[in-house]
C-alpha cells in the first residue's frame, strides 16, 4: 500500500475543522500518540529516508515502516503496519527485541491527534489536526491506497488541500523536524 499525505503548519484548526464538518466529515475522538523510532544496525535509515517506529495510542501498539519518499507533489512512500499485543508491557519488550536486534533508539515524537474521515471522488481520506510536541500545530491529509491509483490519488489530495486553503506544505516527517530542533 501507498501513504500519499502532505503537511501543513498551522497556527490554529478553526477554519479547517469548519469546512470539514461543512464535508460531513467523521470526527474520530482525540487520541495521544507516541512515536518511538528506531535506526537500522546496517543502514542510516536518516540516509536512506526510511523509517521504522513503535507507535503507541493508549493501549493500543503498531509497528510501521516506511519506505524512501517518492518523487511527486505529495510526501509518498510504502507503508507497511502490523498490530502488536495491547499493553504498555508489549511496548516495552517490543522495545526490548528490537533493541537486542541492534536497532538504535532514535527519538519520541509524541502528538494530540484528532482525525476526521471524509470521502472525495472515490478516495477515503483522512485529515488529522495534529499538536506536536516541541513543534506545534500541523494539519495532515493522507489516502492510503494501491500503487496503480498513485496519479488520481495525488490529484484527488491537491484539490481537497486547494479547497482547505491550506498554506505551504512542509515535506519533513515530525521525526526529521524534531531531530533537527535536537540538534
Amino acid at each position: 500500500m501507498l501513504e500519499i499525505e502532505m503537511k501543513f503548519p498551522v497556527s490554529d484548526f478553526d477554519a479547517i475543522v469548519q469546512r470539514l464538518a461543512n464535508w460531513q466529515a467523521k470526527v474520530q475522538p482525540m487520541i495521544e500518540e507516541a512515536d518511538h523510532y528506531f535506526n537500522a544496525p546496517d543502514r542510516d535509515f536518516g540516509r536512506t529516508d526510511e523509517a521504522f517506529r513503535l507507535r503507541c495510542i493508549g493501549m493500543q501498539n503498531r509497528v510501521t515502516y516506511k519506505g524512501p519518499k517518492q518523487a511527486g507533489p505529495t510526501k509518498t512512500r510504502t507503508e507497511i503496519e502490523i498490530g502488536l499485543e495491547p499493553g504498555a508491557e508489549a511496548a516495552e519488550q517490543f522495545r526490548r527485541l528490537v533493541r537486542h536486534l541492534g536497532y538504535r533508539p532514535t527519538a519520541v515524537v509524541r502528538k494530540r491527534r484528532t482525525c476526521y474521515d471524509f470521502e472525495r471522488d472515490g478516495f477515503a481520506l483522512q485529515a488529522c489536526c495534529d499538536e506536536v510536541e516541541t513543534l506545534g500545530r500541523f494539519v495532515e491529509i493522507e489516502i492510503v491506497t494501491e500503487s496503480e491509483q498513485k496519479q488520481r490519488a495525488q490529484e484527488v489530495l491537491l484539490q481537497v488541500v486547494r479547497d482547505l486553503e491550506l498554506p505551504a506544505s512542509e515535506r519533513r516527517s515530525y521525526l526529521e523536524m524534531v531531530l533537527a530542533k535536537q540538534a
